[in-house]
């Protein structure tokens, strides 16, 4: 399976850190480290209207190299500027073409929340975002055992962040919600095959606790999709290649926004 793969090579770089000692001074360098970016993300997700999550990605799996030309700051600057609650950043090397220092440059210059995007397999990764910026973490449900992520989103509340927990069936969902996590992404992209299912926000948003943020992912792309997700009851939307394909993106961003501000 796709994500299998995937989890497989963050654990590996996971095991480099370890072996060469990075991973420890990452350790050592978050004792006593806390941000009040968490807070600031949540309540930017939660703010009225449909939040946008719009995301620096270069490439993926399923579609190949998605920006061969990739002004990340320049990009992250506009999704700003034109009302971006938040940004998504992804660090995955291998299968995304991503890196932390996107993530840390992108956080320095920006005034809005940063998200690291990644496929995160322990928590040092949690502790490398924080200190590279990050005001919140993506976790992964079906990457991750119950008691993982229970510690997970414990050690990512501790540092002050939040951490967006992804899910993508009824079950996951469960878990997710027992392990106290607080915004859930709904991601309509099965990440074992790829394959996509844009009625999993409209099924599974009613199942989600009163107060739990509730966020729609993947295969948003037009406006109509975009309005469809708030319909169902998504207090926020993430937004990646449909903005890193368009030709004028803060006028599409901005056009999105006004069209969900009902």
């Amino acid at each position: 399976m796709i994500l299998d793969t995937i989890a497989a090579s963050s654990r590996r770089r996971a095991e480099a850190m370890k072996q060469d000692g990075r991973a420890e001074r990452i350790r050592k360098a978050a004792e006593g480290f806390h941000t009040d970016g968490g807070k600031r993300f949540r309540e930017r997700l939660a703010a009225p209207g449909l939040s946008f999550l719009c995301e620096l990605k270069r490439a993926s799996p399923s579609k190949g190299m998605i920006a061969e030309e990739f002004p990340y700051l320049d990009i992250a600057r506009t999704y700003e500027e034109a009302g971006a609650a938040a940004v998504s950043c992804l660090t995955e090397p291998d299968h995304f073409l991503g890196s932390m220092d996107y993530l840390r440059e992108t956080a320095a210059a920006l005034s809005i929340p940063v998200l690291r995007k990644d496929f995160i397999t322990d928590v040092y990764q949690i502790e490398e975002a924080a200190l590279a910026g990050a005001s919140a973490v993506l976790l992964i449900a079906a990457m991750l055992t119950d008691e993982e992520l229970q510690w997970f989103l414990h050690h990512t509340e501790a540092l002050g962040m939040a951490a967006l927990t992804e899910v993508h069936d009824g079950e996951e969902l469960r878990r997710a919600l027992a392990a106290g996590a607080d915004i859930i992404g709904i991601n309509h992209r099965n990440l074992k095959d790829f394959s996509m299912d844009l009625t999993l926000t409209e099924r599974l948003r009613p199942a989600v606790l009163p107060g739990v943020l509730c966020v729609a992912e993947s295969g948003l792309t037009d406006r109509a999709a975009v309005r469809r997700m708030k319909e169902a009851g998504a207090d926020a939307v993430l937004i990646g290649e449909m903005l890193m394909r368009a030709q004028d993106r803060g006028a599409l961003l901005r056009q999105m926004i006004q069209d969900n501000q009902d």
